[in-house]
């Protein structure tokens, strides 16, 4: 099973993207955690979306990992309340229908790390923007990582062996997730 791990942070000491890797680390067997960098993908302009194939380089690299993604795994930063400007630009680029979108009944878990209520607002923001795209959501479990400067180091790595926990039992959630709507 091959989940794309997308993380909402660009910044290289990340936390969020810390989580992807520790849900790389922890992932069960037969789970493959693939971390795509979204660092190449424009801001969205209707004037560069010309449909498959004549989007910009990052686009059509990122709509294919999704495509060829069993899953979603977002790692969902917090910023003034809400999501990042750079996750809402990857989903407005993916979910743009020319000829078909990528997200269309793909299974998604999420998680976040960040202040004192974790990423519980903007979590909860995602959750209302994806009904659009018609992503199946899990519902549980939820992650929400509070005082993440407790729990990570500077290179934003997660250290906290409870959290870790909880990143594994996500993982394992969103596998049998999966195949759950596979009917496995």
């Amino acid at each position: 099973m091959k989940i794309l791990g997308i993380s909402g942070s660009l910044r290289a000491a990340s936390n969020n993207t810390g989580l992807l890797r520790a849900a790389s680390e922890l992932a069960p067997a037969g789970v493959e955690i693939l971390i795509h960098d979204i660092g190449d993908v424009p801001l969205y302009n209707g004037d560069e979306d010309g449909g498959e194939g004549n989007r910009p380089a990052g686009v059509i690299r990122l709509r294919q990992a999704i495509a060829d993604a069993d899953a979603l795994l977002l790692a969902v930063p917090e910023y003034n309340y809400s999501v990042t400007g750079v996750q809402k630009n990857v989903l407005d680029w993916a979910s743009r229908s020319t000829p078909t979108t990528p997200l269309n009944g793909k299974p998604l878990a999420m998680m976040g790390a960040g202040g004192m209520s974790g990423t519980m607002r903007a979590q909860f923001h995602l959750r209302q923007m994806l009904v659009h795209s018609n992503l199946l959501v899990m519902n549980k479990p939820e992650l929400y990582i509070a005082r993440a400067w407790e729990k990570f180091d500077k290179q934003g790595n997660l250290t906290d062996e409870a959290t870790r926990d909880m990143v594994k039992a996500l993982v394992e959630g969103l596998a049998a997730w999966v195949s759950r709507l596979r009917g496995a």
